[in-house]
């Protein structure tokens, strides 16, 4: 692919994020600092996804790295976060431009090409869509249209009518583990959709937002992270938070999760249901009392020891791309207290305290993201989904606020 029709090709992705906030009369105003910053960002972001690349080998993928050890840990291409480095490193060649961070792309997503095929996993939206996805706005192919197919082929291989969702975990036989994660996987259905003509993608993402809007979320507007649902008759046997810190406590990655899968659904879909969903889990977040003035969510919104709990940045950069896309979809003093809140963050982020220093972290972007607090597993550290929602958060402020 000549990297003329590449560059050309990425005025549709410019286009797509335009898009995604361009519902309503709200038109932001810039804060041109912070535009400034952003731009310094892209290009220490660029930097640091280059060292990153030295300490990677060759057939494996990012996850994190201990600062306290100088050690990072890797997966295969079927971890959940395998689609991250590839999609962030796209993006970082939409606003850089430079082709060597493209090349990195297309080397590593040669290794996680077969994973279109895998069945055993519910994340091929994260998988395949954040890194092929990506990868076919920039440059669309029917290469990259079949791979995206046979992988929302995958995905639509884990629906139980019976049940109305996808199944996440595969537990026990008695077990039908759904998890609220599970909402950020649904854009590759309604993509295959798109892309195909095949309504049965659609239908299905469709009974999985309903079933979830249904069961997953308390009378607060917070939601559960786990449900276990009988597979035969689809009742509910279990809610739980696994990665929270109790069953009944607001895990905050999974609020954000919510936040941003139903905002999407109500883009896929127009369903005004979906918008109201995405409102009232945004009012349950910006209303907490336990959620900070700065916007950088703890980890859990019920942390026993607030304010001294650690926060997550990966959990404030899903909430700031999400609170821009919907800023666009509501009313504008709505919409004003949306984009003010995404703003924030991304200052927050942007400054020291979150964004490491350049050579530092293992060529991560952020610091201080919590993966699972009770398996006492990725505390602390630099999380390559923080990475990959912070760079597109970004992307949305810079092309929301052009005239």
């Amino acid at each position: 692919m000549q990297v003329k029709k590449i560059l050309g090709a990425m005025v549709v992705l410019g286009l797509f994020f335009i898009n995604a906030t361009a519902q309503n009369n709200y038109h932001p105003k810039a804060d041109k600092k912070l535009l400034k910053t952003i731009e310094q960002n892209f290009t220490d972001a660029a930097a640091q996804y280059k060292v990153l690349e030295k300490n990677l080998p060759a057939d494996k993928f990012p996850k994190t790295y201990f600062p306290a050890t100088g050690k990072y840990e890797f997966s295969n291409s079927g971890w959940w976060c395998s689609g991250f480095y590839p999609g962030t490193l796209l993006y970082l060649y939409q606003e850089t431009k430079d082709t060597a961070l493209y090349n990195e792309a297309m080397r590593i997503l040669a290794v996680l090409k077969k994973e279109q095929f895998n069945t055993s996993t519910h994340d091929l939206g994260f998988m395949m869509y954040c890194s092929f996805g990506n990868a076919n706005q920039i440059a669309p192919s029917p290469a990259y249209k079949e791979i995206l197919l046979n992988s929302a082929k995958s995905l639509a291989t884990r629906f139980n009518p019976a049940v109305g969702c996808i199944k996440s975990w595969d537990g026990k036989p008695n077990e039908y583990l759904v998890i609220i994660d599970n909402m950020m996987n649904l854009k590759l259905l309604f993509w295959a959709t798109q892309a195909s003509g095949d309504s049965s993608f659609y239908k299905i993402a469709v009974s999985h937002a309903n079933t979830t809007m249904k069961n997953h979320f308390r009378a607060d507007n917070s939601s559960y992270h786990v449900l276990n649902y009988n597979a035969t008759t689809g009742a509910v046997q279990q809610k739980k938070t696994a990665q929270g810190f109790a069953d009944e406590s607001a895990w905050a990655r999974g609020q954000a999760w919510g936040l941003y899968g139903y905002t999407e659904t109500y883009r896929e879909t127009k369903d005004k249901k979906y918008l109201d969903q995405a409102n009232k889990i945004a009012s349950f977040i910006l209303n907490h009392p336990n959620f900070p003035a700065d916007k950088i969510a703890y980890w859990d919104f019920n942390a026993p020891d607030i304010p001294d709990a650690l926060r997550d940045a990966s959990a404030a950069a899903i909430m700031a791309s999400a609170f821009i896309e919907l800023s666009g979809y509501v009313n504008k003093k709505t919409a004003k207290k949306y984009f003010a809140t995404a703003e924030m963050i991304l200052k927050n982020l942007s400054a020291e305290k979150y964004k490491a220093a350049a050579g530092t972290n293992g060529g991560f972007i952020l610091q201080h993201g919590v993966g699972h607090m009770p398996n006492k597993t990725e505390i602390d550290v630099p999380l390559t989904y923080g990475d990959y929602y912070f760079v597109e958060a970004m992307l949305r402020y810079k092309n929301s606020t052009k005239k």
